[in-house]
């Protein structure tokens, strides 16, 4: 636009302007307006009566349920709001309680309908077990957030050490059914909870001193514990990608302040940054009271083991039948399903109080559709197939007067690969099911070779490759947009996405085993061993066991050539001698790494090739590692970024490997 002709038409808008403002009449906030007349004497305008009424009342009596808005008083006074969703004409009913900080009333309102189902889908989506079963649904608001009194504190600790308050989830949760089964005259007097995420953490804290009345309690892809393996940390480094959630969640009660964008690319954002802590100084993160105290906590140390719920509930009576429900490729909460059903399962002596299900999903597509997760195909909708099969039979049993005994082994398992249900007495098999697992090492090789034989003496004694925090290794294809978009394909499968591209780069190292000519079967948590060394004194590691789909593959082409991801995970080299106190490595020397990947249940095919990436920065999912030991990475500081050469040695005394978890059976024992 010419520069003559912008300075006459904003010169013209300025005088139209100029002359409105000097003419209109100047506006009351009571509907009555004045202006200017003879001399300084007013004119007042008659005000019309308003058409909204003070208080109006919906007219529902062709709903099929009664909606409640209650606030319950808990032990210290504090109340809890809670909406009651009742079916009509319901009598004998057994109630779903479910617990959160996501705003109960718009959680129960997705829709404006006459009948239930609507307007729960979009949140339980799953009216096969709420609907159809005849239900009561309960949500509420922790304390703190939203509709509900009192203060706000993230995954609030049990009483103790880390809470000198008498209230808890626990308490609250108690006090909560305490006070539904005495006023809600349509039920059976029992109480189901139930909930996904952070609304999957408090089915965990109903288990310690459950009221009577709580028969079941169903977690689903629960925050457990944040340092070792949930939101914040994994194994030492820091989610970076979850500060925008700590921000929107603690900022205010009702969620409102929101975190906002400054690049369209989050990969540059964080670069530009530096570090997460003076992204969170930028951003004013520091007034909220969850991020001070991750600051003050980078390892894993009393604040973070008190409140590690399996180790909680390790120490608890199991008085309540538990569902614990796992998904494969959850993004978000992966260690936490595991760990609960590991710290509880030795309790259940007689088989008949901890149950696991472990589907194909990402975090909470068990109450979504199931059918596909990014490029992979289940062949059914294996998340209607949990819901109906598995989660309403289950429900049913135990709160339902006179309803049959569900048919659910103590374990269902998804088996991708072959995309089939198992159905098992024990996770990992035990033997019990006719199948058993058997440790096994697959080896990093010479040559970058994988093999399940051990490395041979006079070969290549380790791989190199140079690790620069100026060009980290993004987690997923850039442009990166996950912070503040839920709903963000490269963030909810990101677990699933093609990891060729990882594969390609020179700071990456590949070992790839021969095509396979038999199915070679995993059933648990692989193990990663690396002998490794760092030309720097503080390193990350990130181990990756893939699965590599055949060149080409008919009726699915662009699975041609796939990199699957089955189990992955990173460790803060600082913490290999101890999780607490961290300490700088020694240069250039090989030192040894263990760590424990995600739970996989998973057959390679025939055909297929196994591969493992090892790389030292995934970014920014986590956050760089200067590769320069500092007392705090949160505050590293520009000059303590530093490139590192990095070696993985397979060499006779000093292998190596990935432990698989593999499945033998007593006719075979599995020759891979």
């Amino acid at each position: 636009m010419r520069p003559n002709y912008c300075f006459r038409h904003l010169t013209f808008i300025s005088a139209v302007m100029g002359a409105l403002v000097f003419v209109s009449p100047v506006q009351s906030g009571t509907g009555e307006a004045s202006r200017p007349a003879d001399g300084d004497r007013p004119v007042t305008y008659p005000n019309l009566p308003s058409e909204t009424p003070a208080t109006f009342e919906p007219v529902t009596e062709s709903y099929d349920y009664v909606r409640r808005d209650v606030m319950i008083p808990m032990r210290d006074g504090v109340k809890l709001h809670t909406v009651l969703l009742v079916p009509k004409g319901a009598r004998g009913a057994p109630i779903l309680l479910t617990r959160t900080p996501y705003d109960a009333t718009a959680l129960t309102t997705h829709n404006e309908s006459a009948h239930l189902g609507p307007i729960l889908s979009g949140y339980d989506n799953a009216t096969e077990v709420i609907v159809e079963g005849g239900y009561i649904r309960v949500v509420q608001d922790v304390r703190g957030k939203h509709g509900s009194e009192g203060d706000y504190l993230m995954n609030r600790p049990l009483r103790g050490p880390l809470n000198q308050t008498p209230v808890d989830h626990s308490t609250d949760t108690y006090d909560t059914i305490d006070w539904l089964v005495k006023n809600i005259p349509e039920s059976n007097g029992k109480v189901g909870i139930l909930g996904i995420s952070y609304d999957g953490f408090l089915p965990l804290m109903a288990l310690v001193n459950p009221h009577p009345a709580l028969k079941v309690s169903v977690p689903m892809n629960p925050m457990v514990d944040g340092w070792m393996g949930d939101d914040w940390f994994h194994n030492g480094a820091f989610r970076e990608q979850n500060m925008t959630y700590i921000y929107e969640q603690e900022a205010a009660r009702d969620s409102k302040i929101k975190w906002w964008t400054s690049h369209f690319d989050e990969y540059e954002m964080f670069m530009q940054a530096g570090s997460a802590g003076e992204l969170g100084r930028r951003r004013g993160l520091e007034q909220v009271g969850f991020w001070r105290k991750i600051l003050e906590h980078p390892s894993y140390d009393a604040f973070w083991r008190d409140q590690a719920v399996d180790k909680l509930l390790a120490s608890q009576p199991l008085n309540v039948p538990v569902m614990i429900v796992h998904s494969l490729w959850d993004q978000e909460d992966i260690y936490g399903a595991i760990a609960v059903y590991k710290a509880i399962e030795p309790k259940d002596v007689h088989n008949d109080k901890v149950f696991l299900v472990m589907g194909p999903w990402r975090h909470g597509q068990e109450i979504r559709d199931g059918s596909s997760l990014g490029a992979l195909r289940f062949d059914s909708d294996t998340a209607l197939y949990f819901r109906r099969q598995i989660l309403r039979p289950f429900l049913d049993q135990y709160l339902k007067d006179g309803a049959p005994r569900a048919d659910v082994l103590p374990v269902t398992a998804f088996e991708t690969g072959t995309n089939t249900w198992r159905r098992l007495d024990a996770w990992p098999p035990d033997g019990t099911s006719g199948s058993a697992v058997r440790p096994t090492p697959l080896y990093l090789n010479a040559a970058l070779k994988l093999s399940f034989t051990a490395p041979r003496p006079g070969e290549s004694p380790f791989e190199e490759f140079v690790s620069d925090p100026a060009k980290p290794v993004p987690f997923v294809a850039r442009p990166i947009r996950v912070m503040g978009s839920d709903n963000a394909p490269n963030w909810t499968r990101w677990l699933v996405s093609d990891q060729r591209e990882a594969s390609g780069r020179p700071d990456v190292v590949v070992f790839v085993s021969d095509l396979l000519a038999a199915p070679v079967k995993i059933s648990g948590q692989p193990v990663a061993h690396l002998v490794a060394s760092t030309s720097g004194t503080d390193s990350d590691w990130v181990v990756k066991l893939i699965d590599v789909h055949p060149d080409e593959v008919a009726g699915q082409p662009e699975l041609g050539g796939y990199q699957l991801m089955i189990s992955a995970d990173i460790f803060r080299g600082r913490y290999r001698e101890s999780l607490e106190t961290p300490g700088p490595l020694a240069p250039n020397e090989p030192l040894s790494y263990t760590f424990t990947l995600p739970a996989a249940n998973h057959v390679f095919l025939p055909g297929h090739r196994i591969m493992v990436q090892v790389q030292s920065s995934w970014f920014p999912l986590y956050d760089r590692n200067p590769q320069r030991f500092v007392p705090s990475i949160f505050w590293a500081k520009p000059e303590d970024y530093q490139r590192a050469t990095q070696r993985i040695y397979h060499e006779p005394g000093r292998a190596s490997f990935v432990e698989l978890p593999l499945v033998v059976t007593p006719q075979t024992a599995q020759q891979p």
